[in-house]
């Protein structure tokens, strides 16, 4: 009688997908699933599939809870119902639909999770894989085990917009770029098991081989529990190293047989990479010429020659898809998990979206429908004959803070040449990016322009913007409406300062160019140029600057980033001048 091996090879995809929910329904400590790559239109099913599993094998509803960029304290954490006693009716506060424990265990599903608000973002913090979370909420306090499984959605590319704190909840993660369609039905489960395998010793020492030295607490336990609960799925007393490499082909890390990686260990093994070299701090120099940049191929040295090892206790391991932040690059915000500060709380603070409820502090800004609420929960207490609203049942809305720092560059494309501005730029950018400033940039002598005669732009929340990095490395043109320019740039300030008064605490205006306008104002106006330029357009920049020198000097700081540019080397100084700016040493300039 032959045993038939089974295929190293993982899955298709569905199964693939089956069997990591079938995983996650098992053990709440595999609660969060996150999915990379999963195509839009698959969100729906692929949650419905996931809650089929979590109601099985008795068929019972599971609720999906959608969480998104509106999601909010109080839609998470309780609800109100409205129940009926012999002397009437009164409402009673209970737990939320993420801590609801009677029944199987609810589904959050966030479709984007680059887009998750900061409320849904710390729920999915406390709640994914914790053993026990206390509640306090005006009328509810309970301590509670979560139950609640979690589904999120991310491109592979994105993940480095994502803070850590969260990605490390996701224990379970698959990369789906190859799923079209998920199956209707699937072959119906036996009885779930209760009793969960016991781990062995050599499973832990083979996930530690697996990972390697370099992963954390967090990967090594994630990869354990799930070689855990495809043991009692097969219905196994133990977890055994087969479970463990299992564990990871199902979610994409490369594995090896144990005995290759035994057999080489009396080998001599190739020397570690170096660690990555430690960024250069910020602000070290201001302006002159940037170190010489080494090629990707001069960052590290190769290897020793020698057979590749797969899988084994030294860092040649990369753990593969289901850690794509370990390689991405990092754009999320500073402090994602914590709403901005607001600088003051008088009538600015009623501006910006609602994003939840808190007492109210004066009659400003009401949340009428949440006092109400709070007011019907205590009708019983109070004994009223009539409905009473007390001072201690006010709320008024939260809003999340309108930026109140801007940054506006206006970025002359044709000055650039071969000069890399990134040094004379990331102490602007930086404070930008810990301010969360909103940012608007005004582009001019880009190739791609859609009329070189006019200055483009376009506002974005902060410099996080996809659309900010791509205009730093714009390839230059032929025409400067430098002129232009400046005028749009005086015109987003003014709307700035009139649309938010005095909310607005700080602006940055950088100019960077060399002071070359070669198009007229009268030409951007009209599209078309009217004769010989000569220093029309030089004059009409210097003419356009003037009135910024008059705003709210404040809270208005203006810069301008000299390129260093032969001959007149003088007009940034000019600009500046009637700026009433600062100069930045942009380049060194050179001897002639």
């Amino acid at each position: 009688m032959t045993t038939e091996t089974p295929s190293p090879e993982p899955p298709d995809d569905a199964r693939r997908l089956e069997l990591a929910f079938r995983c996650a329904a098992l053990d709440p400590g595999l609660g969060g699933v996150l999915l990379f790559d999963l195509e839009p239109r698959l969100v729906e099913p692929v949650s419905r599939l996931f809650a089929a599993i979590l109601g099985s094998p008795a068929d019972t509803p599971v609720p999906r809870i959608p969480l998104g960029a509106a999601t909010r304290d109080e839609d998470l954490w309780s609800r109100s119902r409205l129940e009926r006693y012999l002397d009437g009716v009164a409402f009673t506060v209970g737990p939320g639909p993420l801590l609801d424990s009677a029944g199987p265990p609810p589904l959050a599903v966030v479709p984007d999770l680059t887009t998750l608000s900061v409320a849904g973002m710390r729920a999915a913090v406390q709640l994914i894989g914790s053993d026990v979370v206390s509640v306090e909420q005006p009328g509810l306090r309970l301590a509670i085990r979560p139950q609640a499984r979690w589904l999120a959605v991310c491109r592979s590319e994105d993940a480095g917009r994502v803070t850590p704190h969260l990605l490390d909840r996701f224990a379970v993660r698959l990369s789906v770029p190859g799923l079209r369609a998920v199956p209707d039905e699937w072959p119906p489960e036996a009885a779930r098991p209760t009793v969960l395998a016991a781990t062995t010793d050599e499973a832990v020492d083979r996930v530690q081989e697996i990972l390697g030295p370099g992963a954390g607490p967090r990967r090594s336990l994630a990869l354990a529990r799930l070689a855990r609960a495809l043991a009692t799925l097969d219905g196994q007393p133990e977890v055994t190293a087969r479970h463990c490499e299992e564990a990871a082909r199902l979610i994409g890390l490369p594995v090896t047989d144990s005995a290759a990686v035994d057999d080489s260990a009396d080998s001599e093994a190739p020397a570690p990479l170096p660690p990555p070299p430690l960024p250069r701090p910020h602000g070290s120099h201001r302006g002159g010429r940037r170190e010489q940049r080494r090629t990707p191929g001069e960052e590290q040295p190769l290897l020793a020659p020698g057979d590749p090892v797969g899988v084994g206790p030294t860092p040649a391991v990369t753990l593969g898809m289901p850690y794509p932040e370990d390689e991405a690059a990092v754009l999320r915000e500073f402090m994602p998990l914590r709403n901005p500060w607001q600088r003051r709380s008088g009538p600015a603070s009623t501006r910006g979206p609602v994003v939840g409820t808190r007492r109210a502090r004066d009659l400003r800004d009401l949340a009428l429908v949440r006092t109400v609420r709070e007011a019907a929960v205590h009708q019983r207490i109070r004994g009223n004959t009539r409905f009473t609203v007390a001072p201690v049942d006010l709320h008024s809305r939260l809003r999340a803070p309108a930026p109140e720092r801007l940054l506006t560059l206006l970025l002359d494309h044709t000055c650039r040449g071969d000069w890399d501005w990134q040094d004379a730029l990331t102490p602007f950018l930086q404070w930008a990016y810990t301010a969360r400033a909103a940012a608007h940039v005004i582009e001019v002598g880009g190739a791609d322009a859609a009329d070189e005669l006019r200055a483009e732009s376009f506002a974005a929340r902060g410099v996080l913007d996809p659309r900010v990095l791509a205009a730093l490395y714009r390839p230059k043109g032929r025409a400067t409406p430098l002129a232009h320019g400046i005028e749009q740039a005086a015109q987003v300030l003014r709307a700035a300062f009139r649309r938010q008064g005095s909310a607005l605490a700080e602006a940055w205006l950088v100019v960077v160019t060399d002071g070359r306008g070669n198009v007229p104002l009268l030409a951007s106006h009209t599209g078309r140029l009217h004769g010989p330029v000569a220093t029309a357009g030089v004059e009409d920049s210097l003419t356009a600057a003037a009135p910024i020198s008059a705003m709210d000097r404040s809270r208005l700081r203006v810069a301008v980033v000299d390129a260093a540019r032969s001959p007149y080397g003088d007009l940034p100084f000019a600009l500046a001048e009637t700026l009433g700016a600062t100069v930045v040493e942009g380049r060194v300039r050179d001897g002639g």
